[in-house]
Parts: C-alpha cells; sequence; structure tokens
C-alpha cells in the first residue's frame, strides 16, 4: 500500500486524479462545465499573483499565452501553406497533366493521342498515390473537412481528427488530390489543416491542452487562419469563421482571430509562394464602373447560383447517401480511380476543363486588353484603335470566331463542371467544394457577360443603354459578370453571405463592386433557402449523423419537456445514484448493465430529490483508483456522494468518498418546460443533457441526443441516424 493510510480516504476534490473531467470519443462536452473550470483556474492564478513575483510572472504568461499561441498557429498555418503552393507548382511544373507535354519532339495526331494518354496516366498516378495515403495512414485525412470541424466546434469529441498524421497526409494528398485533374479546390482542405495545426499547438499550452472549450475557441481563430492563406482574405477569414463554422465566437475570440489571420497572411505574403506580391494565383482588379441596368443580370446571376447550390446539394447528397448504403462505399479506391479516368477522359479534350481550377478562374476574370492573346478576347479588330475603355481594355467590339469557339467550350465546360463535381466532393481524396462552385459560377457569369457586351454593342441606342453606352466606349466588362456568378454559386452552396463578399472584394480588390455582389449573393441565398434550408455543410453533418444542434434553425414545434424526456412511460425507471446507502459493488453493477454517460444523484429512491449529477467515466476512474490508493476498499465498501462521511462500523470497509465529483448545480428544467425553450438552453450554453423535474422531485432526463431525435421525428427523418455514444 501507499502513504495513504488505512483510513485515509481518498477525495477526487483535494486530490485531484488522472482523467478525470476528460471526455472519451464520440462524445459532446460539457460546455458550463468546462467554462466554470476555467473560471476556477483564473481565479486561482489571479489570487495567488498577489503572493509572490514568481507567481506574479506565471500570471502575466497565462494571461499572454492565448495571444502567443495564436501567433505559433499563424505562422505555422502560413508555412504549411507556402510548402503546398510551392509543391503543387513543382509537380504541375515536371509533370503537368493540363499541357501538351510532347508537342516539341512530335506533331501532329499521334503527338496529341500520346499527350492524351500521359495525361491520363498522370492523373491516375497522383490519384492513386493520394487515396492510398488517405486509405493507409489517415482515413480522416479525406473530404473537405469543414463539416467535422462545425461539428467539433459544437463540443463534439471526434479523436484524431485534428491530428498529428492527420495533417502530415492531408498536407500531402491534398497537393496530389488538387494536380490529379480532379474537380476539387485546396481552400476547404485547408481550413481543417489549420484547425491541425492549431490542436497540436494547444498541447503546448495547459490552459488549452486541459480545457476542451478553450481549445475551441483557438480552433475558431483557426478556421480564420486557414480561409486566410486559402484566398489571401484575411477579414473575409474572420467573418467566415464567424459566419459559417463557430458554434462559440466571443468578442476575445474576435480579437485573437483576427490577429492569427492576419500573421498567416502577412507570413504568406513574405514569403511571395507565386512570385507576383499576391497572396493568390487569380488575383484580379476592375475599375470600369458598372451600371444600375446590370443589377438585373447580375440578380439573374443570384438566382442561376441559388438554384444550381440547391440542385446540386441534392444530387450531391443522395450520391453520397447511395454511396454509403451500397456496395460502391466498399471500394474507395476505385471509385477515386474511376471518377479520376473520368475525368481526365472527358476533360483533355477541352482547354477551359484540361486547365486547373485556379487557372480558369484568373482566365474568367480576366478583362481583355490590348495586348491580350486569349481566346476569350477573340473580338474582331477595332475599326478605330484609338478608342479605349477605361485603362487599357479595349472598348465594346463585336465578337469574332475565337470568341465564338471559346463559348461553345465554355458551355460545354460549364455542363461538365456541373456534373462532375456532383460524383467528386465527398470521395476518400481530400476536396474542397469553394474552387469547384466559383468555376461554375465564373463560367455562367462569363458567358452572360459576352451576352450583355454583344447585346450592348448592336443595341447601344435602345431605351436599355442609350445614356450611358454610347458606341466606341467599354459599357460591359464580361470578367465582372464572372466574378458576381462565381459569388452566386458559392453562396448557393455554401449559404455563406456577408464573408463571401469581403473575400471576394479582397481576393479582386474591386470594392467598387460590393453592391452587385451583395446583390447577387443575398438573392442566391433566398433562392436556394427556399428549395432547401441546409447548406453543403450541414447536409453532410445530417449525412453523417452527427450530434450537431443548427444554431440557425428554428424549433417551431409545441411540444413540452415531458413529451421528450427519458424515462417514457413504457421505458424502465431512470437510472439514478443515491447519494448514501449503495455500495461500490452496486454502483459498479448499475454502470455496467447501462450506457448512459452519466447518473443522476438523488436523496432516496423513495424522495427522488435530486443533489446532483455525476458524470460516468469520473465515477469508474475515481472508484478503479480509490481501489489501488484506498486501503480496504472492497465491493461492500459504501459510496458516498454527502458532505460529511456517516459513521463507520468496527468490523466494516471504509466508505469510497466521491462527492467532488458530483455537479452539484445541475441544469434543470420543470416537466411543463416548452421544448422551443429548452433547445434554446441547450443551442446557447451548450449543455449536453438536463434534468426535469416537477417540484424539486427528479422526473426525467433530456440528453442532446433525445433533442436531435425528436428535431428528426418532426422533420420526419430516420431519429436512429444521430452518431452519439
Amino acid at each position: 500500500m501507499n502513504g495513504n493510510g488505512p483510513n485515509k480516504m481518498v477525495d477526487p476534490l483535494e486530490d485531484p486524479l488522472p482523467g478525470l473531467g476528460t471526455y472519451e470519443d464520440f462524445n459532446t462536452i460539457d460546455w458550463v462545465r468546462e467554462k466554470s473550470k476555467d473560471r476556477d483556474r483564473h481565479r486561482e492564478i489571479t489570487n495567488k499573483s498577489k503572493e509572490s513575483t514568481v507567481a506574479l510572472l506565471h500570471s502575466v504568461s497565462d494571461a499572454f499565452s492565448g495571444w502567443l499561441l495564436m501567433l505559433l498557429v499563424g505562422l505555422m498555418a502560413g508555412g504549411g501553406a507556402y510548402i503546398h503552393d510551392m509543391h503543387e507548382i513543382r509537380l504541375f511544373f515536371f509533370f503537368p497533366p493540363n499541357v501538351t507535354l510532347l508537342s516539341f519532339s512530335l506533331q501532329g495526331a499521334f503527338a496529341y493521342i500520346v499527350n492524351y494518354l500521359m495525361y491520363i496516366v498522370w492523373a491516375l498516378l497522383f490519384a492513386l498515390l493520394a487515396v492510398a495515403l488517405v486509405r493507409a495512414f489517415a482515413p480522416y485525412a479525406c473530404g473537405s473537412g469543414i463539416p467535422e470541424i462545425k461539428t467539433i466546434l459544437s463540443g463534439f469529441i471526434i479523436r484524431g481528427y485534428l491530428g498529428k498524421w492527420t495533417l502530415i497526409i492531408k498536407t500531402i494528398t491534398l497537393v496530389l488530390a488538387v494536380s490529379s485533374g480532379l474537380s476539387l479546390g485546396k481552400e476547404g482542405p485547408l481550413v481543417h489543416v489549420a484547425c491541425c495545426c492549431a490542436n497540436i499547438l494547444c498541447h503546448l499550452f495547459t490552459k488549452y491542452r486541459k480545457n476542451e472549450a478553450k481549445r475551441r475557441e483557438v480552433l475558431s481563430a483557426a478556421a480564420a487562419v486557414g480561409v486566410s492563406v486559402a484566398f489571401g482574405a484575411p477579414i473575409g477569414g474572420v467573418l467566415f469563421s464567424l459566419e459559417e463554422v463557430s458554434y462559440y465566437f466571443p468578442l476575445k475570440t474576435l480579437w485573437r482571430s483576427f490577429f492569427a489571420a492576419l500573421v498567416a497572411a502577412f507570413t504568406l505574403h513574405s514569403i511571395n509562394p507565386f512570385g507576383n506580391s499576391r497572396l493568390v494565383l487569380f488575383y484580379v482588379e476592375f475599375h470600369a464602373p458598372w451600371h444600375l441596368v446590370e443589377l438585373v443580370p447580375f440578380i439573374l446571376l443570384g438566382i442561376f447560383g441559388g438554384l444550381w447550390g440547391a440542385l446540386f446539394i441534392r444530387a450531391n447528397i443522395a450520391w453520397c447517401r447511395r454511396r454509403k448504403s451500397t456496395r460502391l462505399g466498399h471500394y474507395p479506391v476505385m471509385e477515386v480511380l474511376v471518377v479520376t479516368a473520368l475525368t481526365a477522359v472527358l476533360a483533355y479534350p477541352n482547354s477551359y476543363t484540361r486547365m486547373s481550377g485556379a487557372e480558369l478562374i484568373a482566365e474568367l476574370f480576366n478583362d481583355c486588353s490590348l495586348l491580350d492573346s486569349s481566346q476569350l478576347c477573340g473580338y474582331k479588330p477595332p475599326t478605330n484603335t484609338s478608342k479605349t475603355g477605361v485603362g487599357n481594355s479595349l472598348a465594346d467590339r463585336p465578337a469574332g470566331e475565337g470568341l465564338y469557339t471559346a463559348l461553345w467550350q465554355l458551355a460545354l465546360a460549364l455542363v461538365f463542371k456541373m456534373m462532375i463535381t456532383v460524383i467528386t466532393f465527398g470521395m476518400k481524396v481530400p476536396s474542397g467544394l469553394f474552387i469547384p462552385s466559383m468555376a461554375v459560377g465564373a463560367i455562367a457569369g462569363r458567358l452572360l457577360g459576352v451576352g450583355m457586351e454583344q447585346l450592348a454593342y448592336y443595341n447601344h441606342d435602345s431605351f436599355i443603354f442609350k445614356g450611358w453606352c454610347s458606341p466606341g466606349a467599354d459599357c460591359i466588362t464580361p470578367g465582372l459578370y464572372a466574378m458576381v456568378g462565381a459569388a452566386s454559386c458559392l453562396g448557393g452552396v455554401t449559404r455563406m453571405t456577408v464573408s463571401l463578399v469581403v473575400i471576394m472584394f479582397e481576393l479582386t480588390g474591386g470594392l467598387e463592386y460590393i453592391v452587385p455582389l451583395m446583390a447577387a449573393t443575398m438573392t442566391s441565398k433566398w433562392v436556394a433557402d427556399a428549395l432547401g434550408r441546409e447548406g453543403i455543410y450541414e447536409a453532410h453533418i445530417r449525412l453523417n449523423g452527427y450530434p450537431f444542434l443548427e444554431p440557425k434553425e428554428e424549433f417551431g414545434h409545441s411540444s413540452l419537456t415531458v413529451d421528450v424526456m427519458r424515462p417514457r412511460r413504457s421505458d424502465p425507471a431512470l437510472a439514478v445514484l443515491t447519494q448514501e446507502g449503495m455500495t461500490v459493488g452496486e454502483v459498479e453493477a448499475l454502470v455496467e448493465s447501462t450506457r448512459y454517460s452519466g447518473f443522476p444523484v438523488v436523496v432516496s429512491q423513495e424522495s427522488q430529490r435530486l443533489v446532483g449529477f455525476v458524470l460516468r467515466r469520473d465515477l469508474l476512474i475515481s472508484i478503479d483508483n480509490a481501489r489501488k490508493r484506498q486501503e480496504g476498499v472492497v465491493s461492500a465498501s459504501q459510496v458516498v456522494f454527502t458532505e460529511h462521511a456517516p459513521a463507520q462500523a468496527d468490523d466494516g470497509p471504509p466508505p469510497l468518498r466521491l462527492r467532488g465529483i458530483v455537479d452539484l448545480s445541475p441544469f434543470t428544467v420543470t416537466d411543463h418546460t416548452p421544448m422551443d425553450i429548452t433547445v434554446d438552453i441547450f443551442r446557447k450554453l451548450g449543455l449536453r443533457q438536463c434534468l426535469v423535474t416537477h417540484n424539486g422531485r427528479l422526473l426525467g432526463i433530456i440528453t442532446k441526443k433525445d433533442i436531435l431525435k425528436h428535431m428528426a421525428q418532426i422533420a420526419n427523418r430516420d431519429p436512429d441516424s444521430i452518431l452519439f455514444n
């Protein structure tokens, strides 16, 4: 035995045990408990800081540890984005699947066929390496990562999802997946990569390592960092984290997110991976003014974006559900190779599908100048070369043969991108959705922009264009329409609004185009919401059965807590612990016979007066440690949850005092509390369970799982699809 002595009782409150207060995999954290622990820790440090200089320095270092962590997260994420960009550039330089490989030595049809085959071979090789690495080393490295990040930020535990192997493999395979020519982007996965960096760095600081709620504040900031390095949009990144992914976003997290995004953007800008003093590859600027009449086509683009977003979500979820429920899901490597081969075979003949998503968007955003050799600038020569538009752009002029060819190719590329992205997103490789969605919208916008340009050229005397579009003037900018279309489609898929507009004008430098972007983005959201309330990330959260309580979703049912709580009328009685009278063996038997994550503590089985709540994990750890550290604890020992232990019989085993692990102030509601209020309590406080009482007497319990199942039943969905331990 150790030095505790024969009559020394181990009190978890006075002598903390390893593992107490932690959570098992696939469990939800208790936000209230975690915040209470952090307040107690901060209060203790503040009180000790008045006693000595060392304690004062410890208090100061604790206060600045959050800012230091944000600095490290920004530096690490910025450096990681640089490594990714440079390796992607090198892969495209040495093994370019989107350019002609052998034209320098071979000519004619034979050269084309050889290049075609080489393109397919390299695409398959990159895709095979990506999916093989994911399957072998880090299964969590596949997909976008944003649905899981949203779930984790809401308080769910997914062990390993933000670990070092996931970080390493996702960084490597993301380069391979993008280089394979698949219809995917790197921006969403970079949010996952940044959160992995933050999670790993959190282990360097005790304050964040031991507190799940504090760690999620850091992860919220990391999500902002991911968008900052992906798009070169630090302000848009902060707004993205606030609007799209974060569940709990206090003002302190806003400031720290801004600082971390600034550090990451500054790091990437200092390294200058593209050699053009820009943070992104397709940075463009527009200067030509837009006119009020153009709001009509901008709104039409918003309608298109909303329709396509809603259609894409339904089609992609149907395909992913088919993958999960059929034999298709058993062959992920084969699926990736088949989709890659299909993509390569169909993409190569068309130059606009052969190029990468970033290059395509840069091409579509481009505004034709005097020296531009792009096929999209295949206009007929102007009759008067002295007439030019704003800057170096040419005045509106009739379309030539080259432009008509480009428009046909773009129309085919639009159909191809819309269809292939549906089956690509969700495969077992890292895959983002930002670039493919923007590419679809940019193609549609460019097509409409060229159509408006030609309409203005041939009808400049009509009442629509008269007064602002004179002959020889640069009236319509097709690149602007591509930008608005890109924002519309991305907004329709993700349902972002404010953050999307800010990201777009940070990308393009087009501050004067905020109104068209706002109009199109808002229209896109309205149209998409009318056809389905969920964005793509929320739809995938529901598809995977994650216990995510959507903060934007309204609860409109008129049920009461007594209708939702357990036990129901036909269920067994509620499993409870009494504050006195139960033995260690009886407690262990109760725990073993149930799978509940916690148990209410009552005065007695007869009175059912509530005392508190104890977690299953804490109970098992305390009993196990007491058997090892406290002499005489056996199955017949009494378990005591009261402040003072009862008198011990001379010949009986010593009692086990466990009051220190009891939550003496659990959240309670009455049996007649409306469920809409209860749901708001769960959302705003981040509860994992709430006890139901009637005049102080325990009636039942409502967990987050019960609420999600009840909401699924109301929406006519399968209530057993919720993944919850």
